[in-house]
């Protein structure tokens, strides 16, 4: 199965425009040097003073005008950063220095590579890369050219920073790192650069930086957005990674507080991530002790500029810029925290003694890591020949595994053809992006016992022509299994983010897995499909099936460009005349998966580009959450031009409201968005004369409910409810235009969401199943209660709607099923008013309005949840109360469960004490059950 050729290549690294600078900083701190090893390559020509550097080098001093670390006084800026890798690249000929990706804004992000001269010349760097990644498939290197490839190559180690836009201080120490290495003359600079190729990309984020905001100009956290690369600085990011494979990827941020974390980890470690990595970074965890200097462990005296470990950040979620390095790569991959509070010298300089200590201990064991490396390749090829999976376990010494991974056998992953094809296919290319080796089913095959996703077992299934067949016997085992596996089988209840992101539940398409040993005949998928099928008479058409998130961006794309389309609602087939489909539409088709099928003439109801009004009145962010997702999905990725809605505007009737045709009111934290007793009557009589309304979430079902659109009221949840970012199957109701395309029985993503009691007054588009069809994955406790209730309504006024979704279905825009809804909503057809809905008043409505509006405890993400034996209440309280005032309490079954509101939506990382509670309730020995954070 394996390729004939060596994968993927792109052109060597250019360099940046430089500025030409000279000087010789003097008295700088002594480097902090790791262990040497016989395993390294000697250094060769070097200065036992360890502050002997090139003078023809510039410092940062002589470019900036400040020294990095001791004695600086601000952060650099994003032009500084380039223009110090500039200067560097343009005096040092160990350094060359290239552009990953640009900025929504435009901006460049710039990387440097960094070794001896020799290895960074193009055919050297090219041939290093080569070999590294020929480690990564035992199927073609052999055990002895590994074995040559680890005693002569040098390593390759990844220096990042500023995923965080307001998190800078790894920039500023990445620079410092990158001086030292491209100027220094002593040994352990050396024996740095004689054993590693180091990757240097000093921001990931420079549009945060500038704006010292977390996200990027989109409102995405960039550090969620690893697997589904939907942000192009993370998708320019993760090409490089595929072109410079780690061994070790630091990923440098900071947190609350004047402390600094690094690993090891907190549990739970995602039970794919290979053994030898979690080895490597706890060593690594010792290393960055002997170097951090400063106060050394934190403890009970010791409280800042301090390190800790086996704390807050945990290696589970596929989304992170460790859990992606390690799983995806077989990197040591590791998250780096210091304290922002602490004054900006002591941040760079602890940020540059980890970065510094953890090259050391590479560089001291490279042969041993490259031969590990390859291991890891090796046991997955061995593991997914048998279909076995990784175990469950736990690093802190504390903890144990409370659920184990069960005793499945997995040898393949099937994807179906019968619908979402282009969803289907943009997965396709998703794996084949991380390197996966997927193929199409040349022709049927039988699997004798398969499990479906949603939690269901088959026998004798056929698998069709035109599937494709994701084998697990390559070395890509791993990645495979953490971004396909239908649960992720968390090991420990501590939750740093979700607890589901299997890719085949959030595209929502028909897939399945099983133990079987086949074979089926298949061809190695190379390009994408999609595209015409065949050729229309001039006369005739092009259909398309209107039944995904990639086929709803072809459409808005067309739409955009004023090429006509006319859809089929009983076929829920899309028509473009023959004449309209050039050769950029045709490459635009195959881009997205989308099949156009050749047809008659033109036919079906005219589809009309929405004229979309976003909302970003009282409550709602428009730095984060899903008003960003909104900018980008429907702004960007669909071309719509989204025109701001504020309350001034639905108060005072103004043209910026009533001139569109659909008005999209995102997440956020007020119940009403403000709307006075005469916004909420205009926004009525605004529907009522032919528009849509599509609320999300809290504020957008909400408002809705205040401006008496909706009968749907809120479920109380109950102290045990947790559902931590999970799947759930629901019913469909297919006949509603908001599910054309969509299958009877389909899955939604739930983070702990409103739950809406169904409606009286509307139809319940998407609704949980009350029988033995309720299925939920990922971590969820008490999840029975939303049996019954509604996911998404739709809510009738005069000739218009009200589109209500329960859930974030633009969530980190990797919920191609939520997408594909809202794009439904957006193209509602038009009809006939509803004789049941007038715009006057109705009383389902105005008593649903009347209801007590439940407290927001989450803001748009979740609130901060313990649970402890309801014995430790007390105690447990004794020390919340230390921290917060507003906490809530209630005990069941023999569970105490301290709820603390988190109105904001930060999430655990940015929270202001999230980290030291549960920190402080460990040591003052109170075991907890779970943590939600």
């Amino acid at each position: 199965m394996a390729p004939s050729s060596r994968p993927f290549w792109t052109l060597p690294p250019k360099r940046l425009a430089s500025a030409a600078t000279v000087a010789l900083l003097l008295g700088m701190t002594p480097l902090l040097g790791g262990p040497s090893a016989a395993s390294a390559a000697p250094p060769s020509r070097c200065s036992t003073d360890p502050t002997a550097r090139l003078s023809g080098v510039p410092t940062p001093e002589s470019v900036l005008g400040f020294p990095l670390g001791l004695g600086q006084e601000r952060v650099v800026t994003n032009d500084e950063v380039r223009t110090y890798l500039g200067a560097v690249d343009s005096a040092s000929d160990r350094v060359v220095t290239g552009v990953m990706a640009t900025s929504v804004l435009g901006q460049p992000l710039p990387y440097a590579v960094v070794s001896t001269e020799r290895n960074v010349r193009p055919a050297a760097l090219r041939e290093i890369a080569d070999d590294v990644r020929d480690l990564r498939d035992p199927r073609r290197t052999s055990a002895r050219t590994a074995a040559r490839t680890a005693k002569d190559s040098p390593a390759i180690v990844w220096v990042t920073a500023n995923v965080h836009g307001g998190e800078k201080s790894g920039t500023d120490a990445a620079l410092k790192t990158l001086y030292e290495l491209a100027a220094g003359l002593s040994c352990e600079v050396a024996r740095r650069n004689d054993n590693l190729v180091t990757i240097i990309v000093p921001t990931q984020n420079p549009d945060g930086r500038d704006a010292t905001r977390r996200q990027n100009e989109f409102g995405f956290d960039m550090n969620r957005d690893w697997f589904a690369r939907t942000q192009q600085e993370t998708d320019g990011k993760l090409e490089l990674l595929r072109r410079y494979p780690p061994q070790v990827f630091i990923d440098a941020h900071e947190m609350g507080g004047r402390q600094y974390f690094f690993p090891p980890n907190a549990d739970p470690i995602h039970h794919e991530i290979a053994g030898e990595a979690v080895d490597w970074i706890n060593r690594i965890g010792e290393a960055n002790k002997a170097g951090f200097g400063y106060n050394g462990a934190c403890d009970d005296t010791v409280t800042t500029e301090c390190y800790f470990n086996y704390d807050t950040y945990d290696m589970f979620f596929m989304g992170y810029g460790d859990t992606v390095p390690t799983t995806g790569f077989g990197a040591a991959g590791m998250t780096y925290e210091k304290g922002s509070a602490s004054a900006v010298a002591d941040r760079v300089q602890q940020q540059f003694h980890t970065q510094w200590s953890t090259l050391g201990w590479a560089a001291a064991n490279k042969r041993e890591v490259l031969s590990d490396y390859f291991d890891i390749w090796t046991d997955a090829l061995a593991q997914g020949r048998a279909g076995a999976l990784e175990p469950n376990e736990v690093v802190q010494p504390t903890n144990e595994v409370q659920f184990p991974v069960p005793d499945v056998t997995i040898r393949s992953y099937f994807l179906l053809p019968d619908r979402q094809l282009a969803d289907v296919r943009q997965l396709v290319e998703r794996l084949r992006r991380m390197d996966v080796e997927v193929y199409e089913v040349q022709k049927a095959t039988r699997v004798p016992t398969a499990r479906i996703f949603g939690g269901r077992s088959a026998t004798n299934v056929t698998v069709p022509k035109g599937a494709y067949w994701i084998p697990m016997d390559q070395p890509q085992k791993h990645w495979i299994q953490a971004i396909m596996g239908e649960d992720p089988y968390v090991p420990f209840p501590y939750f740093y983010d979700v607890s589901s992101w299997s890719n085949p539940l959030l595209m929502g398409v028909n897939a399945l897995y099983t133990g079987d040993a086949v074979r089926p005949k298949a061809q190695l998928v190379r390009t994408v499909s999609g595209g015409r099928s065949g050729l229309a008479w001039p006369w005739g058409s092009y259909t398309y099936k209107l039944d995904s998130a990639a086929a709803a961006e072809f459409t808005f794309t067309l739409l955009g460009r004023g090429v006509p389309l006319t859809r089929d609602l009983e076929t829920n087939t899309v028509a473009v005349a023959a004449t309209r489909v050039s050769r950029t539409v045709d490459d635009l088709a195959e881009s997205l998966g989308v099949t156009l099928t050749p047809a008659g003439r033109v036919t079906g109801t005219r589809l009309s580009l929405p004229d979309v009004g976003l909302f970003q009145g009282t409550g709602i962010s428009t730095t984060s959450g899903s008003h960003g997702e909104a900018r980008y999905v429907l702004g960007k990725r669909w071309g719509l031009d989204l025109k701001p809605v504020t309350t001034a505007d639905i108060n005072d009737n103004t043209e910026a409201f009533t001139g569109r045709t659909v008005l999209l009111v995102p997440d956020g934290s007020s119940p009403t968005g403000g709307l006075t007793a005469a916004g909420q009557a205009n926004l009525r009589d605004w529907i009522g004369q032919g528009h849509t309304y599509v609320g999300l979430r809290n504020e957008g079902t909400r408002l809705a409910r205040a401006a008496g659109l909706t009968s749907t009221t809120e479920k109380t949840k109950p102290a045990d409810y947790l559902v931590i970012g999970s799947h759930l199957r629901v019913d469909v109701d297919t006949d509603n235009p908001v599910a054309l395309g969509r299958p009877a029985e389909d899955f939604e993503f739930n983070n702990s969401d409103p739950i809406l009691n169904p409606s009286t007054t509307g139809t319940n588009v998407l609704t949980y199943p009350t029988d033995d069809t309720f299925w939920a994955n990922g971590y969820t406790v008490g999840a029975d209660i939303l049996k019954g209730t509604a996911a998404v309504v739709d809510e009738p006024t005069g000739a218009g709607r009200a589109v209500l979704f329960a859930f974030n279905p633009l969530f980190r825009a990797y919920n191609e099923n939520g997408l594909h809804l809202v794009a439904n909503a957006l193209l509602y057809p038009t009809g006939a008013p509803d004789a049941r809905r007038t715009t006057g008043p109705d009383a389902a409505r105005a008593s649903a309005a009347a209801t007590p509006v439940a407290a927001d405890l989450g803001g748009g993400w979740r609130p901060i949840t313990i649970e402890v034996a309801s014995a430790d209440l007390p105690r447990a309280q004794a020390i919340v109360g230390r921290f917060a005032t507003d906490a809530q309490t209630s005990v069941k079954d023999g569970s105490a469960y301290v709820v603390i509101p988190n109105p904001q939506g930060l999430q655990a990382d940015e929270h202001p004490f999230t980290k030291d509670l549960v920190r402080a309730l460990r040591a003052a020995g109170v075991p907890l059950r779970s943590v939600v954070a």
